[in-house]
């Protein structure tokens, strides 16, 4: 996954007179991505970023007419598509790609994530984006797969559906059913059920009798 973009992108250019603070638009953008998870589409609002950033609403209509604006900046700036680069070995790259979808669901933003998997559709040219995250991560899985093939690492009839569907799903799962007090613990052991869930996915895999 690219690295995600710099939080205070949004305040690179300003008008004539006062500079932008990078910190205030780093706030803003924090308190929107978090109070977008905690509240969802419907409870997202200008006042409740306002107050989560500790700012007033005339700042923050400064920088952003609307809170569609806003909440789009916010995602684009924690949430970025998959860059999958060849490392020669699927297990590798599979790892890669695993670990990338747990970072999206376990970090701090983590809610936003899962809500955005229902609520994209809600909110005009969010769609668009979450569309093309979704879209990166079947192109990785599908790469992977072709080049694992290709190397004689994967059996022909290996189904990209199947595999990424598996990933991610398990994925999902693992963030929405560790209870609140044991985040701390699932974030620090992410890693190593990354390589176990890519394991149990290549044994699968290799095991199918149609292989």
């Amino acid at each position: 996954m690219k690295a995600a973009p710099d939080i205070t992108s949004p305040a690179t250019a300003s008008g004539p007179g006062r500079p932008r603070d990078p910190g205030v638009d780093r706030r803003v953008l924090e308190a929107a991505i978090n109070i977008y998870g905690e509240l969802g589409w419907h409870g997202f609002s200008i006042e409740a970023v306002a107050r989560g950033a500790g700012v007033g609403k005339a700042t923050i209509y400064r920088r952003w007419p609307n809170r569609t604006d806003l909440l789009i900046d916010a995602v684009r700036a924690r949430v970025a598509v998959v860059a999958h680069a060849e490392a020669g070995d699927v297990r590798t790259e599979l790892l890669e790609l695993t670990r990338n979808l747990l970072r999206n669901y376990l970090a701090d933003y983590g809610r936003s994530t899962m809500r955005l998997t229902l609520e994209a559709h809600l909110v005009p040219g969010l769609e668009e984006h979450w569309d093309e995250v979704r879209s990166s991560q079947i192109l990785a899985a599908r790469s992977i797969v072709q080049r694992a093939v290709d190397r004689g690492q994967l059996p022909p009839e290996t189904s990209v559906t199947l595999l990424l569907d598996t990933l991610s799903g398990a994925v999902l799962m693992h963030a929405q059913a560790v209870p609140p007090q044991l985040r701390a613990r699932q974030a620090a052991q992410a890693d190593a059920y990354a390589g176990e869930l890519v394991d149990f996915v290549l044994g699968a895999v290799r095991a199918r009798p149609d292989a």
